[in-house]
C-alpha cells in the first residue's frame, strides 16, 4: 500500500491511497511530533477487511436506501441489502470505497494533489447506467484539504458521493471525541425511523438534542439520542454554493476544523459502531473514537421525491466540492 504523500508548507501531510480512492492519514505539527487526526490503517489488507468505511470514496450512492430498492423512469431497480438485510448502504456490497481507482498526481501554485478517476459498469452493484467519476484531492498551503468530485453517466442514474472519513482533533486513539465542540450550520435535521431512515419530515432542531446551531459538546446530549448521533442535517444556504457547513474544535489543543461544501446535508455520526478495531500504528478505536462530517445529498432520496433531486442524466455533469481548513 504506497500512499501518494501530499504535504505543504506549514508541516501538514495528507496520504491517499488508489484503493477506494482513500484518505489514510492526515497529520498536523504539534511540538516534537506530528498529530495524526484521522482514523485509518496500516495495511491494504487491513482496507479490505475493514467494515467502517475509514477515508474512503462512498458511492454510487452515500448513505441509506431503504428496502435496497427504488423506480426511476418507471423502472423497479433491486440493490444489495448490505445492511443487517434491511437497507442498502454505502453502496452496497462492493461500493466505491472497494475498488481500485486509476491516480493521476498534480501541483498547481500553492497546492499538491491527486486525481482518481473510476469507470462503474452498467448494473455494478444493481445500479443503471455507466458513471465515470473523478475525486480529486488536493492539499493547499493555506492548510485546507480540498475535495472535488465529478460525474458523468450514458443512463440516468442516482448518484450521492461523499468521504468517510472519522476525525479525532486530540490524535486518533486517544479516546473518545464526546468532548470536542461541534458547530453545524443548521437550522434543521432529518428525523429518521428505527432502520434510520429518513420518514421524510424536516424538524427544527430548536429544542432537542439535535440541536448543534451554537457550538457545544458532542456528547452533552447524547444519552437522549438512541444510538448516538447518526443524522443527515440540512444545511443553510443554497446548495451548489461553497458555504460554510460546520466547525469542530478540540478545547485542549485548540485544534479546529471548519468544513465548507456545496452539498444541501451533512451527516453526523459520532462512531456508534466502532468496537476497538485496530488501526494504524497500533491504535485502538473504540465506540465514539472518531466522528464523520459526510457532506451529500440526503439518505434515501431515491424513495422521497421531497427531498433535492439526485437523479443523473446523460449530458449531465454531477459535481460537489468539500473543504476541510485546519488551525492549530
Amino acid at each position: 500500500m504506497e500512499p501518494f504523500v501530499l504535504t505543504n508548507n506549514a508541516g501538514m501531510t495528507a496520504r491517499v491511497i488508489s484503493y477506494g480512492a482513500t484518505l489514510t492519514s492526515l497529520t498536523v505539527p504539534s511540538g516534537a511530533a506530528p498529530v495524526e487526526l484521522t482514523l485509518g490503517y496500516d495495511t491494504l489488507e487491513a482496507y479490505r477487511q475493514g467494515s467502517s468505511y475509514f477515508g474512503c470514496t462512498v458511492g454510487r450512492f452515500a448513505n441509506r436506501i431503504a428496502g435496497g430498492q427504488f423506480t426511476l423512469d418507471g423502472r423497479r431497480y433491486e440493490l444489495a441489502c448490505n445492511e443487517k438485510g434491511v437497507n442498502h448502504l454505502h453502496g452496497g456490497v462492493k461500493g466505491f470505497g472497494a475498488v481500485p481507482w486509476d491516480a493521476e498526481p498534480f501541483e498547481r501554485t500553492g497546492e499538491r494533489g491527486v486525481a482518481f478517476r473510476y469507470v462503474s459498469a452498467d448494473g455494478e452493484e444493481g445500479y443503471p447506467g455507466t458513471l465515470s467519476v473523478r475525486v480529486a484531492y488536493a492539499l493547499t498551503d493555506e492548510n485546507r484539504l480540498r475535495i472535488e468530485y465529478e460525474a458523468a453517466t450514458d443512463q440516468a442514474t442516482p448518484v450521492n458521493l461523499t468521504n468517510h472519513a472519522y476525525w479525532n482533533l486530540a490524535g486518533a486513539g486517544s479516546g473518545s471525541v464526546l468532548d470536542h465542540e461541534l458547530q453545524l450550520e443548521a437550522d434543521q435535521y432529518l428525523p429518521e425511523d428505527e432502520r434510520l431512515i429518513p420518514t421524510g419530515e424536516i424538524r427544527p432542531v430548536a429544542g432537542t438534542p439535535m440541536d448543534f446551531t451554537k457550538p457545544r459538546r458532542v456528547g452533552e446530549r447524547m444519552e437522549e439520542v438512541p444510538g448516538g448521533h447518526d443524522h443527515c442535517y440540512v444545511l443553510r444556504g443554497p446548495a451548489g454554493t461553497l458555504r460554510r457547513a460546520a466547525e469542530l474544535v478540540e478545547p485542549v489543543s485548540g485544534r479546529r476544523m471548519i468544513v465548507e461544501t456545496s452539498e444541501p446535508g451533512i451527516q453526523l455520526y459520532s462512531g456508534n459502531f466502532l468496537t476497538g478495531e485496530k488501526g494504524a500504528g497500533g491504535r485502538s478505536f473504540q465506540k465514539h473514537g472518531g466522528l464523520c462530517l459526510e457532506t451529500q445529498h440526503f439518505p434515501d432520496s431515491v424513495n422521497q421525491p421531497e427531498f433535492p433531486p439526485v437523479i443523473l442524466r446523460p449530458g449531465e455533469t454531477y459535481r460537489q466540492t468539500t473543504v476541510h481548513t485546519f488551525v492549530f
